[in-house]
């Protein structure tokens, strides 16, 4: 009773001395970075809040990221209050600050704060959706086999546990010259009466193509509207490589779910992740692990009965106790891309990225994966040297200071993730490094 008790007063006001809240966090971080500075394109300013070191080129942001001042200054005030008095500071602002970070997603992605739960990664987001979707033995779920692990792991164990079927196609037979119209069109035909979820990625980690998700999901729209609500395809979106690179709400991408992490591109606090959803879709999962967050939850569990009504986002929120002092400095991380400005970022970081392809194809013995348009690619820059395995690239790269990853599918490639903490500077040194290591 008594964990009960307090855990339901985790809502109620702060007790004095407790930290503020978040636009307290605007003012501190105003004091890092200006409004006056952020009106221009004073990008060192940008860079200056990373305590990244200066040792090395860091191409690796989609891996994970460095946190910015704000995001650390959280980090640690909170980690300061828990380790003052633990017991205390959990109960009097977990639910508080979970429900900030769930508005601060929310006003971000342009849903309220009831359409995003909480997780911990992609990966957790990913499987909380898949392993939760209401399927039968008569319906599938569609992906592609250029769709990364943790979404082919989850589908499988999601098709193992409700007998749907999975299926895969190839979004393409090559990457050279494809076009928004070729996806969209082996989409569609791939669609048969059993497909209930369509698993998508919005930027593949392999190469870095990024789909025309709008395009994607209209026409999926058209193909709903002569079904019935049990049967309309759910289109399912990993959309980590695109988040907190494009600007862009919800709505823009049509999309029922979109699973990310922030602790990438958004650089937000390492163990966080939001899963968004539309309300008509929330009511198509059953959660998998127990919320702290979700009242009726509790009450139901208390009078011994069945929680009542559609799932929801605070349903589908995972409990337990966690690196708490991460998962509370959420807003933080919006608060710094929104500050910046989204459209600022997505310039940016696509101005950067378009650099290092152009670059990179005017190399002798380079082929660059990634397409060069800005609307099927996003920041990532896949690449193979002729004559030399990716592992053998990244690492030549990282003794000329370059931090590179390889990507790891079956056929790996090189990746180069230029973002906001870099510079124009970087990308020209970047480039100059590969030719040596080309001649």
């Amino acid at each position: 009773m008594l964990r009960r008790e307090l855990l339901a007063r985790s809502g109620l006001a702060l007790a004095a001395g407790a930290m503020s809240s978040t636009s307290g966090w605007m003012e501190a971080a105003a004091e890092d970075i200006s409004p006056q500075t952020l009106e221009g394109p004073d990008w060192p300013a940008v860079r200056s809040q990373f305590a990244l070191t200066n040792e090395y080129i860091h191409m690796s942001a989609m891996l994970i990221s460095s946190h910015p001042k704000p995001v650390r200054n959280a980090i640690q005030e909170h980690r300061r209050g828990m380790d003052a008095d633990p017991l205390t500071y959990v109960f009097q602002n977990n639910r508080r600050l979970q429900e900030e970070a769930r508005t601060a997603a929310g006003q971000y992605l342009g849903v309220g704060g009831s359409g995003i739960a909480l997780t911990d990664s992609t990966t957790m987001g990913v499987a909380l959706v898949y392993n939760g979707l209401r399927l039968t033995a008569n319906q599938e779920i569609l992906t592609t086999d250029q769709d990364y692990y943790v979404t082919h792991e989850s589908i499988r164990l999601a098709g193992r546990r409700t007998g749907a079927q999975t299926r895969r196609i190839s979004l393409y037979d090559e990457i050279e010259g494809i076009s928004e119209e070729q996806i969209v069109d082996r989409i569609m035909h791939a669609i048969t009466p059993a497909t209930r979820v369509l698993a998508l990625t919005w930027v593949h980690s392999s190469t870095g193509l990024k789909l025309p998700l709008r395009a994607i999901t209209d026409a999926v729209e058209a193909i709903n509207a002569g079904r019935d609500e049990a049967a309309r395809v759910l289109v399912c979106v990993d959309g980590v490589h695109g988040f907190g690179i494009e600007d862009m709400v919800l709505s823009d991408l049509g999309c029922d779910f979109f699973m990310a992490g922030c602790h990438k591109w958004l650089f937000g606090p390492r163990g966080t992740g939001i899963v968004a959803g539309t309300s008509r879709a929330w009511e198509s999962l059953l959660p998998t692990i127990p919320s702290f967050i979700d009242s009726a939850n509790w009450q139901a569990w208390s009078s011994g009965t069945d929680p009542e009504g559609p799932t929801t986002a605070s349903r589908m929120t995972p409990g337990g106790y966690k690196a708490f002092e991460h998962l509370w400095a959420l807003p933080q991380a919006f608060e710094f891309q929104q500050g910046i400005g989204k459209a600022r970022v997505a310039e940016r970081t696509h101005h950067l990225a378009a650099q290092m392809k152009d670059g990179l194809r005017a190399i002798p013995k380079i082929t660059l994966h990634t397409p060069r348009s800005e609307k099927l690619s996003a920041g990532i820059v896949s690449f193979d040297i002729e004559g030399l395995s990716p592992g053998a690239v990244v690492h030549r790269l990282r003794e000329r200071r370059i931090i590179a990853s390889v990507a790891p599918y079956a056929v790996p490639h090189v990746r180069l993730t230029p973002c906001i903490q870099n510079t124009p500077a970087e990308i020209d040194t970047v480039l100059q490094e590969i030719r040596r290591i080309v001649s």
